[in-house]
């Protein structure tokens, strides 16, 4: 295994893609697309099991676009998400790596205008990415679509597109799609439901795995602290305070938490942003592009973007919450330490949280050592705090129509005003009521 090649042509890839590789700043090969890549573009389907951030959208996009420069053809290649932003990602990376050769890509997802997409699909695009939900509405709906002429399917984060909100959709598209098709099956942990499914639909498939079962890459650093329910929000603004700058994920249980506690963390000056399933598509993706361009640098957010996003600078994932699912954790902590950079996770654990955190522990085979804050000094945020919080509240129960679609974009408007109003290293203030 020494003697592994350490280039995208070694590995068979044409110059003209090797060559977008480069332009992607992309320095070599991956370990998943240094196994897979020989196999996928010999025209084996493959299952690859990686860790998340380990390159997987490259391991199946580079043999589709080789294949489709060979045989370019409309409706070439479809690529399952379980998340629309991840839909959105791995179509912005196939426009990236086939910019050189014309590449047409569609993405179906839901809370977007239908007839857009539909005019998107007469436009016969060669690769189509979207969530099962919408990509089959319009195979049953849109006139004149159809995946007939399929030469590639990929289902990426395949244990989570075998959830119970998706199993149905997916497996009615497999059965409207030609059998006589290369298949990638693609995920960062790999569960009873994915080898059912690995049965049913690939053909003798080469199976790779990059990683031990349930692994976090090296180059993360991972911590835990076991803090009072009461007194979560000061370890929180106290580790932020200790990484002040850095481009931060803090992972919440509910929709609401993510809305209180950006608001909070605003209050004492932060930059911070919300981002959950109550918002439309057009402010979750504003949500994210804010932080990508660092216009603020903590994103507040369910466990919705914890799967296959790639924001390679984020420096710190913070686990507010504790996920149930112990598996939701390698996804969680996988949002730093990608492609190579080092990174931090801390969980903050309270006394209510202690048996799902055992069984991350359990799960990753490791116990990971405790964050060193000094007590003294979360304890003096306390008021600080508590009246930060108590505003946030404040300003959500200003905003009663916050329930409706509309009353959410509008109170997101609001929020999106305070943001501005708020210019790092500001401080604590207190907002004016309108």
């Amino acid at each position: 295994m020494g003697d592994e090649p350490k280039t995208f042509r070694s590995l068979g890839v044409c110059e003209q893609l090797a060559e977008a590789c480069e332009n992607l700043g992309w320095t070599g090969p991956t370990r998943i697309q240094m196994e897979s890549l020989p196999h996928a573009l010999e025209g084996k389907d493959i299952i690859g099991i990686a860790q998340t951030g380990s390159g997987k959208t490259g391991a199946f996009a580079l043999p589709i676009l080789q294949a489709l420069l060979s045989n370019p053809k409309p409706f070439f290649a479809c690529v399952l998400s379980p998340t629309r932003e991840l839909a959105i990602q791995i179509a912005e990376q196939f426009e990236a790596l086939g910019s050189g050769i014309g590449v047409k890509c569609a993405v179906l997802v839901g809370n977007v205008d239908k007839v857009q997409q539909a005019i998107c699909l007469a436009k016969r695009p060669h690769i189509v990415v979207g969530t099962p939900g919408r990509l089959l509405d319009h195979l049953s709906n849109t006139k004149g679509f159809s995946l007939g002429t399929l030469k590639y399917l990929v289902l990426d984060e395949a244990d989570k597109l075998l959830n119970l909100e998706f199993e149905k959709a997916v497996d009615e598209i497999l059965s409207n799609i030609p059998r006589e098709r290369n298949t990638f099956l693609f995920s960062a942990t790999m569960t009873n439901k994915v080898k059912k499914l690995q049965r049913a639909c690939l053909r003798n498939p080469v199976k790779v795995e990059a990683s031990s079962k349930y692994s976090t890459v090296e180059t993360l650093k991972q911590q835990f602290r076991l803090v009072p329910a009461k007194y979560k929000d000061c370890y929180l603004v106290y580790i932020l305070t200790q990484m002040p700058g850095s481009l931060t994920m803090i992972f919440t249980r509910t929709c609401d938490s993510t809305r209180v506690i950006a608001l909070m963390l605003r209050n004492l000056g932060m930059r911070a942003i919300p981002i959950s399933s109550q918002l439309s598509q057009a402010k979750r993706l504003g949500a994210l592009n804010k932080f990508k361009a660092g216009e603020c640098d903590i994103l507040v957010c369910t466990g919705l973007m914890s799967r296959g996003l790639d924001i390679p600078q984020v420096d710190l994932v913070i686990n507010y919450d504790i996920p149930e699912n112990s598996k939701d954790y390698i996804h969680r902590v996988g949002r730093t330490a990608r492609a190579g950079r080092t990174g931090l996770a801390v969980s903050l654990v309270s006394q209510y949280e202690v048996e799902w955190y055992l069984l991350i522990e359990k799960l990753i085979g490791m116990k990971l050592p405790e964050y060193p804050a000094v007590e003294e000094e979360v304890m003096q945020l306390v008021g600080t705090v508590a009246d930060a919080r108590r505003m946030a509240h404040m300003t959500l129960k200003d905003n009663p129509g916050r329930k409706k679609r509309r009353g959410r974009d509008d109170d997101e408007d609001t929020e999106e005003q305070q943001l501005a109003s708020f210019k790092k290293g500001n401080g604590y203030k207190k907002n004016k009521k309108r």
